[in-house]
């Protein structure tokens, strides 16, 4: 119930529950000859009281209008209530005055009736207490249905923008539980490839080390073998250098033996033509001379010839030595380079 309707109602319920309860109050005070005579009125319009005393039947009615009055101005005794008990009461009243011989002519209230038809004011304050309660009640639910409906609505709102908020909610959490998940793998992944990042380099490590004592091994078996085919050309120049130079020595000795049987020939021949003649020995001793001297010469050609031939032979088995040393080097770079390339890949 709102403050307006109770503002509303409050003025009917003051007076007539103030005229109420001072009639209940006075009759409590009333002496025998007031109930006897109230008795009376209220018998001949309702039989069923003639068996009750004029004493209890004025008591009874004392207190009903005092609890009548007390109810309408009560303000937390509901308005249908009273208006209810206070049209009921009312309407006890008027049935008493209808059936009352003498209070009455036709509709109209004689004067001895003016006094109790004079109530029904209180039939229709009562009666309008009922109407507005049963009216302000149906628009009170009315107002009830549309707030009970604007709730409702609200409610729906409400839980469509929490449903809303816990899906945001929601999908922040999935997206940061995602997110989380992501960098766990990416770190996983990470320490994974880390792990084969180190194990690769030990591999290559290993590889590259392996390979350098290839290299290393190659290289000393390159030099030992170069090594090798030097000393082993070396030795093959020395001999043939030295083969010429015996051959040279071979070649002098032969040539200084055959000067010297020409000399000796000569000599004897000189002799001997100095015994035939003088002449004849000059001649031969120019000729032993001359023979002497071609001798020694072709043997000194013949050296001079075998000595170059001896050092073309060395100077060929140098270049060769050298040309083979060049290309086991080239050959063991490039195979180094190769094994580079190959541990840098």
């Amino acid at each position: 119930m709102t403050l307006a309707t109770t503002l509303r109602r409050a003025p009917l319920r003051i007076v007539a529950g103030a005229f109420v309860l001072n009639t209940g109050l006075t009759k409590l005070k009333a002496d025998e000859d007031t109930a006897k005579a109230l008795h009376g009125t209220a018998s001949g319009a309702y039989p069923m009281l003639q068996s009750v005393p004029p004493k209890t039947f004025l008591r009874a009615l004392a207190i009903g209008e005092t609890t009548l009055g007390s109810a309408l101005l009560l303000p937390f005794v509901p308005s249908r209530l009273a208006g209810a008990a206070l049209s009921g009461f009312s309407g006890g009243l008027l049935t008493m005055w209808w059936r009352t011989p003498g209070m009455h002519d036709g509709i109209r209230p004689t004067q001895q009736g003016t006094a109790i038809a004079k109530d029904s004011w209180l039939l229709g304050i009562g009666t309008s207490l009922m109407i507005d309660s049963v009216v302000s009640d149906a628009g009170e639910s009315r107002a009830v249905r549309r707030a009970n409906r604007e709730a409702a609505k609200a409610d729906r709102r409400a839980a469509k923008l929490e449903a809303k908020f816990a899906g945001k909610e929601k999908r922040k959490q999935l997206k940061a539980e995602a997110k989380a998940q992501t960098k766990a793998q990416i770190k996983a992944a990470r320490a994974v490839a880390k792990k084969q990042a180190k194990a690769t380099r030990g591999i290559a490590v290993e590889q590259a080390a392996a390979a350098r004592a290839g290299a290393k091994e190659a290289a000393r078996t390159l030099s030992d073998s170069t090594s090798e085919a030097g000393h082993f050309l070396g030795g093959v120049a020395l001999g043939a250098s030295k083969a010429a130079g015996k051959t040279t020595r071979s070649l002098r000795k032969s040539a200084a033996e055959a000067a010297r049987s020409a000399a000796e020939s000569g000599r004897d021949v000189a002799r001997s033509a100095a015994e035939s003649g003088r002449d004849v020995a000059r001649s031969a001793a120019e000729s032993g001379r001359d023979v002497a001297r071609s001798a020694a010469e072709s043997g000194r050609e013949a050296a001079r010839s075998a000595a170059e031939s001896t050092r073309d032979v060395a100077r060929s088995a140098a270049e060769s030595t050298r040309e083979a040393a060049e290309s086991a080097a080239h050959t063991a770079s490039d195979s180094v380079r190769t094994i580079k390339e190959r541990v840098g890949a």
